[in-house]
């Protein structure tokens, strides 16, 4: 299944509970919240009070993406505020098997997110362990970027290693995704795609939802 994961960054922010609510009325299959700290990524955005205060306002999953340095710190954190798929860079914890152990052993779902320039053999001991990998296609900190077309690549590649070693890992993109594009996502291989700009910077941002899942509904039809 292609699951759709609005980024809430691209939403106004004095309006976060209806571009939560939005996603769920639109028929979004989660809510995906880039967490940044100024220090990982040289972008501030918000915490786990923020994520708190929205819990209640959908039953959708919280995909968290955490753009921090020394993650650990604050796992538990963000699982007290809800989130169910909490995801770390592995350019970002020097003990990448401990925080994903740890991260699991709240309830968790766990991810490990790279950069573009991070090489897909940083996962190779890890990568049976976790639900989830999210490969970025823009250099994070910013939404509205252009998608760097190299990337596409590398999610073949990891596409083709979660085959050959019949892994159950879902492959998550995130940075540059637009309607016109979403073709060349979901031919490399990924299943959760994460818009923003796409949806939210839209002049009818729940039809620009609409719009993405009837264009997965044809992809998963050929299939």
């Amino acid at each position: 299944m292609i699951k759709l994961a609005p980024s809430i960054l691209s939403a106004d922010f004095s309006e976060l509970k209806k571009a939560v609510q939005l996603v769920d009325e639109s028929g979004g299959h989660m809510v995906h919240i880039d967490v940044m700290d100024g220090h990982f990524v040289p972008n501030i955005t918000l915490g786990p009070p923020i994520i708190k205060s929205l819990r209640k306002h959908t039953k959708l999953p919280f995909d968290v993406h955490l753009m921090i340095s020394n993650p650990d710190k604050y796992i538990e954190d963000f699982h007290k505020a809800g989130a169910d798929i909490l995801t770390v860079h592995a350019e970002a914890t020097p003990h990448l098997h401990r925080t994903i152990q740890y991260i699991k052993s709240l309830g968790m779902k766990a991810g490990v997110a790279l950069n573009p320039a991070t090489d897909l053999s940083c996962l190779k001991y890890i990568i049976s362990d976790l639900d989830m990998v999210l490969i970025m296609t823009v250099n994070p900190g910013f939404g509205g970027q252009d998608l760097i077309p190299a990337c596409i690549n590398k999610i073949k590649d990891l596409s083709n290693y979660v085959k050959a070693n019949s892994l159950s890992v879902e492959i998550e993109v995130d940075g540059g995704i637009n309607l016109s594009n979403i073709e060349k996502f979901i031919k490399a291989g990924a299943n959760i795609l994460v818009a923003g700009s796409a949806i939210y910077n839209s002049s009818n941002p729940s039809k620009s939802i609409e719009d993405f899942i009837k264009r997965f509904s044809e992809f998963e039809g050929k299939e």
